[in-house]
């Protein structure tokens, strides 16, 4: 099951926020976020807030829909309320869950009640996170006459034995048709993957890149996977069942996945993911890696407005009741200090292929980056340049890197 909220401060019940949040907000844009909170099994290494049939209890997944678009408006009337300027969405991004498990026409309607609250800038991205198994060529095609301009399949892997482990449902040999129909469809693709499944080999590995490259994604994410306390990969595991990930094996397949992107002409822009170009970069995830604002709707979604950060309810049913009660479904929140921001933006920046400056750090942190030039973890030139760009061997050890350059 889905791990617990954070903890903070409880969140007004009309979501009312602080004056603070007009504060440079010429310098931001706005996105938004919508979590869809179902899907058609659980996979054993997830501890997403997704919830599958079964485990509804109270919740109706027709019903859910409007419940977001209650939010959206909620939202409207919030950011309004405190004072903040209209600002069309630069971006949009449907995640899950399985968004694609509701009917095209209510991914739709959600999109729509976003356009009528704030519009969209134009050439906005709209994504929405698809399994392979859940969409077809009409589907797809009418997400593009809706507005939406990219979709993000969950690929995760080429290899049947890979998926089984990962119980990943989908044939992999549908991959290809469904990167087909979206492309007919006029809809930009990415494709995500995992690496270092328990049992999974090199070799298996660079088979899931070839027919990842076969594709000619416009972007690729590739995630090492992590064994989420309280998932059930991490009880297989526990009681011998399954084998530990390697994490040797697991830097060898970064490096193998690194090689083959960049040979078939795909720059990395942030430590796990790759873009054909900079146009096809994930601005959505760009816009929280570089500290913009966004309302993050559903059930568990996270948001960000001017320094202020706050979280719904997680079960579907206690967010359908604050919906109902026209209540905010914010759970708690938390106003970041400057020392918290500073180090936020220490800690994703740093991951960036553009890098973080030097003059976000401390004294301290200045002090390290000599060593980690020396350790062969940052790029010497561009440390000389005033800025910290991670090696390859550096992206291998970000977190690591984190650790020094942000003493305790």
């Amino acid at each position: 099951m889905p791990g617990a909220l954070p903890l903070g401060d409880p969140a007004p019940v009309d979501g009312s926020l602080p004056a603070s949040v007009v504060e440079g907000v010429a310098d931001r844009n706005f996105g938004v976020y919508l979590h869809v909170p179902f899907c058609r099994v659980r996979c054993g290494y997830c501890d997403f807030n997704t919830y599958t049939g079964d485990e509804l209890r109270g919740a109706r997944r027709d019903d859910y829909a409007q419940e977001a678009v209650d939010e959206v408006r909620l939202a409207g009337r919030v950011l309004e309320g405190a004072g903040l300027p209209p600002r069309p969405v630069s971006t949009v991004f449907f995640g899950g869950g399985t968004p694609t498990m509701l009917p095209h026409s209510d991914l739709a309607a959600m999109l729509s009640s976003v356009v009528d609250t704030w519009g969209l800038v134009d050439g906005a991205e709209v994504t929405t996170e698809a399994n392979p198994d859940s969409v077809d060529a009409a589907y797809l095609e009418a997400l593009a006459a809706a507005g939406f301009t990219r979709v993000s399949f969950g690929m995760q892997s080429a290899v049947p034995s890979v998926l089984a482990t990962l119980e990943r449902t989908h044939d992999p040999e549908r991959v290809p048709l469904v990167v087909r129909w979206a492309r007919d469809a006029g809809l930009d693709v990415s494709l995500d993957l995992i690496y270092g499944t328990p049992g999974e080999t090199l070799d298996d590995w660079s088979r899931s890149l070839d027919v990842a490259l076969e594709q000619e994604p416009d972007h690729l994410s590739a995630y090492s996977l992590i064994v989420e306390d309280g998932t059930k990969l991490a009880r297989q595991i526990r009681r011998g069942e399954v084998a530990q990930p390697d994490d040797d094996t697991a830097a060898d397949m970064y490096e193998l996945a690194d090689d083959r992107l960049a040979a078939a002409g795909y720059g990395w822009y942030e430590v796990s993911n790759w873009a054909r170009d900079e146009q096809h970069r994930s601005r959505h995830n760009l816009s929280y890696w570089q500290g913009h604002d966004w309302w993050g709707v559903g059930p568990g979604a996270h948001s960000h407005v001017g320094g202020v950060r706050w979280w719904n309810v997680k079960h579907p049913a206690a967010y359908g009741q604050r919906m109902a009660a026209g209540e905010s479904p914010g759970a708690g929140r938390e106003t970041l200090d400057a020392e918290t921001r500073r180090v936020e933006r220490v800690l994703l920046a740093v991951r960036m292929r553009e890098g973080l400056p030097t003059s976000d750090l401390d004294p301290e942190g200045r002090a390290a980056v000599a060593g980690l030039i020396a350790d062969g973890w940052v790029e010497g030139r561009e440390a000389l340049g005033g800025r910290v760009v991670l090696t390859r061997t550096g992206r291998l050890m970000a977190d690591a890197v984190v650790r020094r350059l942000l003493p305790v």
